[in-house]
């Protein structure tokens, strides 16, 4: 058992190695350039457009729930331990300067969120329920055809699949379950059966039961986490300037260097791109193709609008809730600590620490209902992006609630079981998602660059209204 854990957790580290993160990063810089910056030029009017009452009515066009909604449920799965025990990783593993490189990898992550969520409502379907269904399995069949486009789409559903019960169930739950037994001595169980009931109580509805749920949590804690952050901000202000001149620095030295706030903790310019990018992609999934999903089932007029909605995700995501955890961990001196056993502090501990040395216990709290809410979303989240694949591998949605009982069942385990070998297996099919949605991107970027500069005269026509 050993030897095949060793061996997965081998395939694990290639697929999520260098080769991984260039592709990542190269189709975000190739996609960027070639749509002439839109994506960061029209980021005012995306924000601006998805904090709009039209984003939360359902609006013109074709659809099942509205264009808030469906970022917020694609938000659900993307915000989630990632931005939290993610940061700290990187900021221990990658040196401080990991923050920047998160930030780096983000901007050009704005373009692959934006181009694999358009192509994904341009070319979903209509089930035999009347209900969307769409995503980066959808446009390689019916966009790039033939065998080829077939066996890329029906690898990306499987692997969703796989990773939906993985990545986005076991881990998840185990995160929930070990949070609040730490904090508040919450037996596994408990903790199993409520989340198990609550799941399935969901996601049976669907995905406008599980966007209605998404459009009202996800917002609430995100501020929530957010208010608790900067209040750790403002108590410790004295140390942020020290601290952003130390992850700058730190970000860009070709030579190892440490000192000042991060304590025992030694890092190079390339440690801090290799964790900072690693833990942004994973923590925001830009490129991945799983938000696309979601991103389908909006009720939208036009697809490049709805894109640019669904855009934004990458940058709440990273930009603003992965930038409060860094600056809280930055400016509280608790990087670079050392535990019991003479290591490094790092992870969900780390966190805490932070937020402890300004709030007391209280931010020990904040941080563990934090991280039970933002892992039960990614739960919600990640139901609707591996129930859609699952409706795709059987060509009916005559078994969805199969899958959504299998899969609330599966939270249970999560809750009350370490499966080191599931979850490295998960997080490989998590990463071979992103292959086949990339190549896609890659060989359409023309035709994504044509409809977002078509769009321009669109945005321009509004901001001179």
């Amino acid at each position: 058992m050993e030897t095949i854990g060793s061996i997965i957790k081998a395939i694990d580290d290639f697929v999520w190695g260098p080769a991984m993160l260039v592709l990542l990063v190269g189709t975000g810089i190739l996609l960027t350039v070639r749509t002439r910056f839109l994506s960061w030029r029209n980021l005012g009017y995306a924000i601006k457009s998805t904090l709009s009452k039209e984003a939360r009515k359902k609006g013109d066009g074709e659809g099942d729930i509205s264009p808030f909604s469906a970022l917020t449920t694609a938000l659900a799965a993307t915000i989630g331990t990632g931005n939290i025990v993610g940061v700290a990783t990187a900021m221990v593993s990658g040196g401080p300067g990991a923050l920047v490189w998160m930030w780096i990898s983000a901007c050009f992550g704005l373009t692959s969120k934006f181009s694999e969520c358009m192509l994904a409502i341009k070319y979903r379907e209509v089930n035999e329920m009347g209900e969307m269904s769409g995503g980066p399995m959808y446009v390689m069949k019916k966009r790039l055809g033939g065998k080829g486009g077939a066996i890329l789409g029906w690898l990306f559903a499987l692997f969703a699949v796989i990773a939906s019960f993985g990545i986005g169930n076991l881990t998840q739950g185990n995160s929930i379950a070990d949070a609040l037994h730490n904090t508040f001595s919450v037996p596994t169980a408990v903790t199993g059966v409520i989340v198990t009931l609550l799941v399935l109580f969901i996601v049976v509805g669907g995905i406008k039961s599980i966007s209605k749920v998404s459009s009202v949590v996800v917002p609430l804690m995100a501020i929530f986490y957010m208010i608790g952050g900067i209040i750790v901000i403002l108590i410790n202000f004295r140390n942020v300037p020290a601290g952003l001149a130390m992850i700058f620095r730190m970000a860009f030295s070709v030579k190892a260097v440490g000192g000042g706030l991060c304590g025992s903790i030694v890092a190079s310019m390339m440690n801090a791109m290799r964790y900072g990018v690693a833990r942004g992609v994973f923590s925001n999934e830009a490129g991945m193709g799983s938000a696309a999903i979601t991103a389908a089932a909006a009720r939208t007029d036009h697809h490049v609008r709805q894109a640019y909605i669904n855009m934004t995700g990458t940058f709440w995501d990273t930009i603003v809730v992965c930038t409060i955890t860094g600056l809280c961990i930055a400016s509280s001196g608790c990087l670079g600590m050392l535990d019991a056993a003479g290591d490094p502090v790092k992870g969900s501990a780390l966190t805490i620490a932070a937020f402890q040395s300004a709030l007391g216990p209280i931010g020990g709290w904040i941080v563990t209902v934090g991280i039970a809410l933002f892992a039960f979303s990614t739960i919600l989240g990640w139901e609707y992006h591996g129930e859609k694949a699952w409706e795709y591998l059987f060509g009916t949605h005559a078994y969805n609630m199969v899958y959504r009982i299998a899969f609330s069942a599966v939270a249970f385990v999560g809750c009350t079981t370490a499966l080191d070998i599931v979850w490295n297996f998960s997080d490989i099919a998590n990463a071979l998602m992103a292959v086949p949605n990339l190549i896609c991107m890659i060989i359409l970027s023309k035709e994504i660059a044509d409809d977002m500069i078509a769009f321009q005269s669109e945005i321009k026509a509004k901001k001179n209204r």
